[in-house]
């Protein structure tokens, strides 16, 4: 099962390509019996190739700045007609119209779901709120128990705690005392 922050790269990832304006943008939940490869495939496409490498950069660069975030590696940057960046949970696919028909990775993974950025969303969700109950439920057992004998044992160091700074405030004395107490001692033989 694909972790919250996973989800959360992958809705950023989406983000940013709808920010370029790639079309036909997909994700596609892989089976995990089939594949080992990721969790998910984020496939869209670009009208060229700059706009391609425009995708990517973008890509790229929001999830460094917003989850510290690099690809594990970039694979087609320099051609632009299939850039492929490893994020290790999802792999984002940026082909030119002409690759991606020609490829058709939906046609090759029959057995993967198509999702929507709301069907993430969704999950990421409902992850965090099954995350809260079970640290809530880990709280609650964990909690200590009161006794009297914990408040019993605070008292007698309040107490000493309170004679020691006593002694301390009386030790003080202004700096006009301090010189005639200095003065009025006898001075060493040399």
């Amino acid at each position: 099962m694909p972790s919250i922050e996973s989800n959360q790269l992958l809705v950023a990832a989406t983000a940013a390509a709808e920010d370029k304006k790639a079309e036909e943008i997909r994700i596609l939940a892989l089976d995990p019996a089939e594949s080992g490869l990721a969790d998910y495939f984020l496939i869209c496409n670009g009208t060229n190739d700059r706009q391609n490498i425009a995708i990517s950069d973008e890509i790229e660069l929001r999830l460094k700045r917003e989850f510290g975030v690099y690809p594990n590696s970039v694979e087609g940057r320099r051609q632009a007609e299939w850039i492929l960046m490893d994020y290790v949970d999802f792999i984002v696919h940026v082909f030119s119209p002409e690759k991606r028909a020609f490829y058709g990775l939906e046609r090759l993974r029959k057995s993967a779901t198509t999702l929507s950025v709301d069907d993430i969303n969704a999950e990421v969700k409902a992850q965090i709120a099954a995350s809260r109950k079970s640290a809530a439920k880990t709280a609650k057992k964990s909690a200590p128990k009161k006794s009297t004998k914990k408040s019993a044992a605070k008292s007698p160091a309040k107490k000493t705690a309170a004679t020691k700074k006593t002694p301390a405030k009386a030790s003080k004395k202004s700096p006009v005392k301090a010189k005639k107490a200095a003065s009025t001692r006898t001075p060493r033989p040399r």
